[in-house]
């Protein structure tokens, strides 16, 4: 999908997608540089959009391990429907069915979690019951990566992850980004 196909779907579904624009390289490179993608053997993406990150991941991704995606978006999932790579396993269900959706492909737990989605347009109870099922998910020291513009969800994510949350900030996105570092304990 290109920037304008992406800007049009964006305009149409602003509320779920949060942003008008692609994330930028610069993101996802801060968004994935604590991923030990040699040894991980399981990732998972929230809100994938039009692939950007999604592609990033694959490239790096060991041969052995998976990727799957969980994107709501009708266009965006069959956009990503169309990269062509074993490793790669994409749903169009919420993210708060991953643990369902893991175990449907044998896995009991992920390493780590990369989540675009605008969890200030999200319902709280559903933005909460996504973030504990994120938290329930992961293996014990896995990692939850969260992009955000602002930083509603500090707190939030501090109280989740006990405290263990760095924050991180990449300006050469637009707009500039906060990166949230939550670890599993």
């Amino acid at each position: 999908m290109n920037k304008i196909n992406f800007l049009k779907e964006s305009i149409k579904s602003l509320k779920t997608s949060g942003t008008l624009f692609p994330s930028s390289r610069f993101l996802a490179s801060k968004l994935l540089s604590a991923i030990d993608f040699e040894n991980a053997k399981l990732i998972v993406e929230f809100g994938p959009g039009n692939g950007i990150i999604t592609k990033q991941i694959l490239q790096r991704l060991n041969p052995n391990a998976k990727l799957i995606t969980f994107e709501i978006n009708d266009k965006f999932y069959n956009a990503l429907l169309k990269i062509d790579d074993p490793r790669l396993i994409v749903t169009n269900q919420s993210a708060d069915q991953v643990m369902d959706v893991i175990k449907q492909y044998g896995f009991d737990n992920t390493d780590y979690i990369v989540s675009s989605l605008p969890l200030t347009n999200i319902p709280k109870p559903i933005t909460n019951s996504i973030l504990n099922s994120a938290y329930a998910c992961l293996k014990p020291q896995g990692y939850f990566f969260q992009f955000q513009y602002s930083l509603t969800y500090y707190n939030t994510l501090k109280q989740i992850f006990n405290c263990k949350v760095h924050l991180g900030f990449e300006a050469l996105n637009l707009p500039p980004a906060f990166v949230y570092t939550c670890q599993k304990d």
